[in-house]
């Protein structure tokens, strides 16, 4: 399949979909299609009987899922997020195909519905009661996957098809992230490759500008990852995220934390280098060289971008042992992963936490059904510590 005949198709797809609201039946959930006013046409929003069929109840106990909100019954989507008191927004894009661009392993469309099980089961307490957060949600791109699975043949027809189809993920997510960040929402996003970390980033820098928050529409940005994710531009995948952040000039400050120096190419290397505007520190650097502790490392990238609002990224692939696509058996334990967004979220200027590349099953026929628990926590820690209820 070509790039016209790419664009056609989904083309074709935006033109018939975006005149009318849509209702659809999907496993026994009643979903709404929005794009009425916004280009939402893949977002699925969530009632409370879908967030309750995902609870187990139990008397005596409360659990989150009782407690968190979702999204008014308002056609309008703009009005049901204006509508929404909740201050942490949870959105899901169970998606693989920024992934499969940046030839890696499928998988990381399976996370979600795991992560959403365990923490609408986790318990509503005093540690964090949930009536702060909302769950309204999930991107589904299956069509885009079906259109390329349909008409691409080779290897190289798929990746260029893959890579169109990531651009037009970034226009819906971004759209979504503006809107809630404009509110003055902290969104956080799970699931799906950290192509995803681009139109978070960017709707979030939106978001914050609209609202009058900042001069410009630009922020900063801590990612706790084995790779840098700052690949040439070269067509949008799950490698160059932060690449495309920058040249289009949403942002400002970049410090990765924890890069294996044995994936870091050489020529990205150089650029980081000669940007003052971006700082690593390298695993080998932390753990086998010891220069500084781990402690000390997320706390300098916090200092190093102190002077703005700040995205804050967690790959799971530099998790070791966590089930991803692109597991390593050398990265940090899950208790740094924990430390990280705990610290991040109290002293950084946090306006977002996005949470990429973890699967409970890959292409490869790997599986681990522990992802979306780990995932889970990392969400409550955050909560916690930014809102200040875990002070």
């Amino acid at each position: 399949m070509d790039k016209l005949t790419f664009l056609f198709f989904s083309s074709c797809y935006r033109a018939l979909s975006c005149c009318n609201i849509q209702t659809e039946t999907i496993t026994g959930c009643t979903l709404i299609i929005q794009s009425k006013h916004m280009n939402l046409t893949h977002f699925k929003r969530y009632h409370r009987t879908d967030v309750l069929s995902q609870t187990n109840l139990r008397r005596f106990e409360t659990k989150m899922g009782e407690r968190v909100s979702v999204l008014s019954d308002s056609a309008d989507i703009i009005e049901a997020v204006k509508s929404l008191t909740a201050q942490y927004v949870i959105i899901g894009i169970p998606e693989d195909i920024g992934v499969k661009a940046n030839y890696g392993v499928g998988g990381t469309s399976t996370v979600w519905i795991s992560f959403l099980q365990s923490f609408l089961n986790s318990q509503s307490n005093d540690f964090l009661t949930g009536e702060d957060v909302a769950v309204i949600g999930h991107f589904d791109f299956g069509d885009l996957q079906f259109l390329i699975d349909k008409n691409a043949y080779t290897p190289d027809e798929k990746i260029e098809a893959y890579r169109h189809a990531v651009a037009a993920i970034d226009d819906e997510v971004e759209s979504l992230i503006k809107l809630i960040v404009s509110e003055e929402k902290t969104p956080i996003v799970i699931g799906g490759g950290h192509n995803n970390a681009y139109p978070v980033l960017k709707g979030s820098a939106k978001g914050l500008h609209a609202a009058q928050m900042i001069p410009l529409p630009q922020i900063n940005c801590i990612n706790l990852d084995a790779h840098t994710d700052y690949r040439p531009a070269e067509g949008r995948h799950s490698g160059n995220s932060f690449r495309y952040a920058e040249d289009d000039g949403f942002l400002q400050k970049y410090c990765a934390l924890g890069i294996h120096e044995a994936y870091l190419p050489q020529n990205v290397w150089i650029d980081i280098v000669n940007n003052p505007f971006i700082d690593i520190i390298t695993y080998e650097d932390i753990f086998i060289h010891e220069k500084r502790s781990f402690r000390q490392a997320v706390t300098h990238a916090i200092e190093f971008t102190e002077d703005g609002f700040c995205g804050i990224e967690l790959d799971l692939d530099c998790v070791q042992n966590i089930l991803s696509s692109a597991s390593t058996p050398s990265g940090v334990q899950a208790v740094h992963a924990r430390q990280f967004v705990n610290l991040c979220a109290a002293h950084a200027k946090a306006c977002y936490l996005h949470i990429s590349e973890g699967a409970t099953r890959l292409a490869n026929g790997n599986t681990n059904d522990l992802t979306g628990k780990f995932i889970s926590y990392l969400v409550s820690d955050f909560i916690k510590m930014h809102g200040g209820e875990g002070e």
